[in-house]
């Protein structure tokens, strides 16, 4: 394509927006609309998947050893443990260390058993996937010296298939809206370019080969969808700025952490503008192909 014929389509998009004022307004507004809801649901649904993420990431596997294992037996325990394939880490705390967890935990009255201190020696165990914590503590149960493996077995297993489901439901949540979003802006732009149609078949009449006539309305398509993104941008990064300088301090005591601002707005931006130019886009290309066969 020429220049100067690029130049005329890029002229003649805005020509026909300008002429075409109210349709515009209304392709615009149900970018607008669409894309706001979008993006909310998007930005709640990555800060949950989040939370969870951490949660399920600080599940362990305390591994109480026999109060008749001596220190060799002990470190024979660690390395079979070491050995599993699971396996990232772990970390050793004494009876003692125990014990004075638990009264920092629960108050002075607790220190009347440093003298017969009745706590395991523990091995803190955590598991490149946490979804593997109940299959590694049924194992190292089974091996000598291990008095029994606590890892909160009914609290953990419905945590993880609370955050399966809710994983799911919210990919089928967001592949619906963006679904529905596609359906209402294309047939919005389908409404506009059908107000036209009488433009379209004269100039084929004329002799207008049919990318001709198309280049100025995928413009169109282009402009409505970014001008449509504008409000649900800067009413996502205004809004997620301030909720989470309102909340993230009050939420900081109970270990639960929103995704920073730029990295959650940068690629929520990228992604609500590569959706909105993609629909307009696309929505006007299967508008005006209906009308290219006069």
């Amino acid at each position: 394509m020429k220049p100067r014929t690029f130049r005329r389509h890029f002229r003649e998009s805005f020509k026909n927006m300008r002429r075409n004022g109210w349709m515009t307004f209304a392709a615009v507004s149900a970018v607008t609309v669409t894309l706001l809801l979008t993006g909310v649901f998007l930005v709640i649904m990555l800060n949950l998947n989040k939370i969870g993420t951490d949660i399920e990431n600080d599940v362990e596997v305390r591994v109480h050893v026999k109060l008749t294992a001596s220190e060799s037996d002990r470190e024979r325990l660690k390395k079979q443990i070491e050995s599993l394939p699971e396996i990232e880490s772990i970390s050793f705390s004494s009876k003692e260390e125990e014990l004075q967890n638990l009264i920092k935990d629960m108050g002075s009255d607790f220190s009347l058993f440093e003298q017969n201190n009745p706590l395991y020696d523990v091995f803190i165990v955590k598991t490149a996937r946490p979804q593997d914590t109940p299959e590694v503590a049924r194992k190292i149960e089974q091996i000598e010296y291990t008095e029994k493996a606590v890892y909160g077995e009914e609290k953990v297993e419905n945590l993880f298939n609370f955050m399966k489901t809710a994983r799911n439901v919210g990919i089928v949540l967001v592949a619906g809206l963006l679904f529905t979003a596609m359906f209402l802006i294309s047939n919005t732009i389908k409404i506009t370019i059908f107000a036209r149609r009488k433009e379209i078949e004269i100039m084929k009449l004329v002799g207008a080969t049919n990318g001709f006539i198309r280049w100025p309305f995928l413009l169109e398509g282009l402009w409505i969808g970014m001008l449509g993104s504008i409000v649900p941008i800067a009413a996502i990064a205004a809004g997620y700025y301030y909720t989470e300088q309102a909340i993230a301090a009050r939420l900081s005591s109970h270990f639960i952490e929103f995704i920073g601002f730029l990295p959650l707005v940068l690629p929520v931006t990228v992604l609500l503008l590569v959706i909105a130019v993609f629909i307009g886009i696309w929505g006007s290309f299967i508008s005006v192909r209906r009308f290219m066969n006069v």
